[in-house]
């Protein structure tokens, strides 16, 4: 179990409530905050203007609502906004966007009923995952269509999925155990108003990107040790001349991950120390770019990833409502702390990593499987009758389309603004549409490495050398052949590419 507290959710939390089942509570401290700051808001707008609460929304904020409509009014908005299309989002997704909204609205600064908040922490603890659509949200004015679907369910009104099955709102919480959300003053702004949406399939993204890293640094290793690479590409003699961090640390994750393998050689043994008679050399002096330079590819993508990280957690212990309460001043400031550029850029830049990443395993695959460039392995990872069999020849198409998809993904979001709600919302960020899109070329990522993993462990059959893998890769290689047997006659590989898949997306890996 996690409590939270003031300071909010790191990271490492969001990671363990996602993917380690571990349950949310909440101090009392905390939610006694939420009610003070409930209670403050609703005797200072008696006599006052404040937005959203006695005013319509957007354009429609020049038109006083009447206390009697004020409830009314929050109703009208959630319904109103609740018209996202497209594929829903995971459970997963959702389940991280209701701990970012829970988090936010923590932080005592939006006016909800504690009642709100309670009902969050058991929608995540007991799982209940309402359906929200991934088109709709234009990410400024907060993740409004997508944030209203989760307020939708909140009142009772929305879908729910819960053990498997979706269900109209009422019919969920009765099975759950629960009472739909009763409005008492703001809480259908507050719910919508916030990013939400694009920060909480933001923060799946960034620990799935860290898990492709860690699986690109673990794989070519492997194809390192295969080709009897020498070992001073990823030595630290060379990579700390170049002064950046990340092509450091991928160079010494490399270099330990291979510290015990018997493949890799001295370039000193072979070509420094002794006279070389040959003109011709039947070795690589040094190898293609995709091995050799991983410290400098893989560098730039894991320094991103962690600059990613710091303004996703920022984002996630913001608040990011508007207006916003202040207890403290005694005051009430609006302004526009929904807009989701920060998140939006990441995931853009995310996006351009992780594509390049999908293309570093397309082109290794492709050294791989080519035998005139390898010079090394058989046509296609063919362990059959060549010209009767044909290997991994067809996977490899798969990894190419997948990676020209990634690339076309690739185009930013972040620059793509349309002004909407009357040119109220005259520059958004897309945030939401970023995320999504960063989503999808991460999980065509995993597809890339899976035929690519397939494929290297049939070199590791051919060369029959796994006694001299080190201990890291030889693991690897161990894992995944009790997932995929060897190909030796031709059998359709689309059942074991997903399952390769999936090993790779659950599978605890960590060399970096």
């Amino acid at each position: 179990m996690i409590t939270i507290e003031e300071q909010g959710f790191s990271i490492k939390d969001v990671e363990a409530i996602l993917f380690g089942s571990e349950s949310i509570e909440l101090s009392p401290s905390t939610l006694q905050k939420v009610e003070e700051c409930h209670t403050f808001l609703k005797d200072f707008a008696k006599d006052k203007i404040i937005y959203g609460i006695n005013t319509g929304f957007g354009p429609m904020a020049q038109y006083k609502v009447d206390d009697s409509q004020q409830k009314a009014l929050q109703y009208n908005l959630i319904r109103s906004h609740a018209t996202g299309t497209g594929t829903p989002l995971t459970e997963l997704q959702v389940k991280s966007l209701m701990v970012a909204r829970l988090n936010t609205l923590l932080k005592a600064k939006s006016g909800v009923h504690p009642s709100l908040i309670l009902l969050i922490r058991d929608f995540i603890n007991k799982g209940l995952y309402p359906v929200i659509y991934a088109h709709g949200g234009v990410g400024a004015s907060g993740d409004l269509v997508q944030l209203a679907h989760f307020a939708l369910a909140l009142i009772g009104e929305g879908e729910i999925v819960y053990e498997g099955k979706c269900y109209d709102g009422k019919e969920a919480f009765d099975k759950a155990g629960l009472e739909p959300l009763k409005i008492h003053l703001r809480e259908g702004l507050a719910l919508m108003n916030g990013t939400s949406a694009m920060t909480g399939i933001g923060l799946i993204n960034l620990i799935r990107s860290r898990k492709l890293i860690n699986w690109s640094i673990l794989i070519t290793g492997l194809l390192t040790e295969l080709v009897d690479s020498y070992d001073d590409h990823f030595s630290r003699e060379l990579n700390q001349v170049k002064l950046h961090k990340g092509q450091l640390d991928i160079a010494k994750a490399l270099s330990t991950c291979l510290e015990d393998s018997q493949l890799i050689r001295k370039r000193e043994a072979h070509l420094y120390n002794r006279k070389q008679e040959k003109v011709i050399f039947e070795d690589k002096v040094q190898e293609y770019y995709s091995i050799r330079c991983l410290p400098q590819i893989l560098g730039p993508i894991l320094d991103t990833c962690q600059y990613t990280a710091e303004v996703l957690e920022n984002e996630l212990n913001s608040v990011n409502d508007n207006p916003i309460i202040d207890i403290e001043k005694e005051n009430v400031y609006h302004g526009g702390n929904f807009h989701g550029d920060y998140v939006a850029l990441e995931m853009d830049k995310l996006r351009i990593v992780m594509t390049k990443l999908t293309m570093l395993s397309e082109r290794q695959l492709n050294f791989m499987l080519h035998s005139k460039l390898n010079g090394k392995f058989p046509p296609f990872a063919n362990l059959g009758v060549l010209g009767t069999n044909y290997g991994v020849q067809g996977a490899q198409f798969t990894a190419t389309s997948t990676t020209a998809e990634n690339q076309m993904l690739s185009t930013s979001m972040y620059i793509h603004s349309i002004p909407n709600n009357n040119d109220n919302q005259d520059i958004v960020s897309m945030g939401t549409n970023a995320a999504t899109m960063t989503a999808k070329v991460i999980e065509n990522a995993f597809e890339v490495l899976a035929v690519q993993s397939l494929s290297i462990l049939q070199l590791v059959d051919y060369l029959d050398c796994e006694a001299k893998l080190a201990s890291k890769t030889k693991s690897f290689y161990q894992a995944l052949r009790k997932v995929t047997p060897t190909i030796i006659q031709d059998r359709p590989l689309f059942k074991e590419i997903k399952k390769v898949k999936e090993f790779l997306m659950e599978e605890d890996v960590k060399v970096i």
